[in-house]
């Protein structure tokens, strides 16, 4: 390679600079983010030859051309195009995924995204209520899912005070859970929810709790927009995993629904070339743990530095593959009596299953719990 390009990326600009193989600059351009400042920059590799590099590097190389600590957008550029030049052996090029990765991975992302603010959304209206309601809370702390539950924010909507909720009939809130979909024992938790809505509780000023109300409708909207946008974006990534021909290898694995497999499938893509090792894919994955020697000193310690969106579905992966799979369990266990806390020894897990799965997308093999946990005590794989 002759001709190195390194591009700043901004927001409606890019800083572009080219070198040659003895680092003098060839061209600078500041193109415009749109198809015209594009069709410039393939113009100008056109002209003189065509790669790129992750922009995170390059804060590890500006002290090599600067001591003074100076930056400019220019001058990333060039430090960016000089990375590729001197060092391009250690970095590894962008995946070649294909289209259906690419969209499923968006669509995971986006449905991960919502579930964050699903959960912001609720922990933001649960604390609003703990001020100046919590007999709601109280009425819904046994249910599975709390406040999140659908009739549970009906039921919030209808009435968004203590005063407001008191006042409900046994008939208005069997109209209420029928409105939220529920479709037994509606006569039993309409009589259970009006008598915990008028058992005694702390309250606020009246004006006070008005004005909290008007509050928690505004919290209300915000969940219900997350839980919707969450749901739905759940569908559609799952509906295009299941279009995608590793989906049967990947959903194989103990743990690995549609869910959570294309989330898996979104940061680990589907480019052979990325990972051709097991143990650089772990290490992305933050499942391998990383050494610090010097001298007589060393340490092992578990990697910071990762993908943690594929190290949170990992953590659900592992967990769930504890109860649907023997193997996992004793070696989830062989771990803990060897001394590791639940998240060390539920982490080695990860790494265990991550390989596996390396090798089986490499070889087109679906999952089988011997191969991936030879050994297995036979009374534990009958108990499981």
């Amino acid at each position: 390679m002759d001709v190195y390009c390194g591009i700043d990326w901004a927001e409606d600009h890019h800083d572009i600079a080219l070198v040659n193989r003895d680092g003098q600059l060839l061209a600078r351009r500041r193109i415009s983010d749109d198809a015209a400042g594009l069709a410039q920059l393939l113009d100008l590799l056109a002209e003189h030859g065509d790669t790129a590099e992750d922009p995170m590097a390059v804060a590890r190389y500006r002290d090599r051309h600067t001591v003074s600590g100076g930056k400019s957008d220019h001058g990333d550029s060039v430090v960016l195009a000089s990375i590729l030049r001197t060092d391009i052996g250690f970095h590894r090029p962008l995946p070649a995924d294909s289209e259906l990765a690419q969209a499923i991975a968006v669509l995971a992302r986006a449905q991960q995204d919502a579930v964050w603010d699903r959960t912001t959304a609720h922990n933001k209206l649960r604390s609003h209520l703990r001020e100046y309601f919590p007999g709601f809370l109280a009425a819904f702390a046994e249910a599975k899912h709390g406040i999140l539950r659908p009739e549970a924010r009906t039921i919030l909507a209808a009435a968004a005070t203590p005063g407001d909720a008191a006042k409900l009939t046994a008939a208005q809130l069997r109209a209420l859970l029928k409105k939220a979909g529920r479709s037994r024992g509606i006569d039993a938790e309409a009589a259970r929810l009006r008598d915990a809505f008028r058992a005694p509780q702390m309250r606020q000023l009246p004006l006070v709790e008005q004005a909290m109300g008007r509050q928690t409708l505004a919290l209300l909207g915000q969940l219900n927009a997350a839980c919707a946008a969450a749901d739905d974006l759940e569908h559609a990534a799952t509906e295009s995993f299941n279009q995608h021909p590793d989906a049967g290898i990947i959903t194989s694995f103990p743990g690995l629904g549609a869910l959570t497999g294309a989330r898996v499938l979104a940061e680990i893509g589907d480019d052979r070339s990325r990972f051709q090792h097991a143990k650089g894919l772990k290490a992305y994955a933050g499942a391998a743990p990383i050494t610090r020697a010097s001298g007589k000193t060393k340490s092992v310690t578990h990697r910071k530095v990762k993908n943690n969106r594929l190290a949170a579905a990992g953590y659900n992966w592992a967990f769930s593959a504890l109860t649907a799979s023997p193997g996992a369990r004793a070696h989830y266990d062989r771990r803990r009596d060897d001394g590791d806390r639940h998240a060390a020894a539920q982490r080695n897990l990860f790494g265990r299953l991550l390989g596996c799965l390396h090798r089986c997308l490499t070889t087109g093999q679906h999952y089988d719990e011997n191969i991936a946990f030879p050994g297995t005590p036979e009374k534990l794989s009958q108990a499981a």
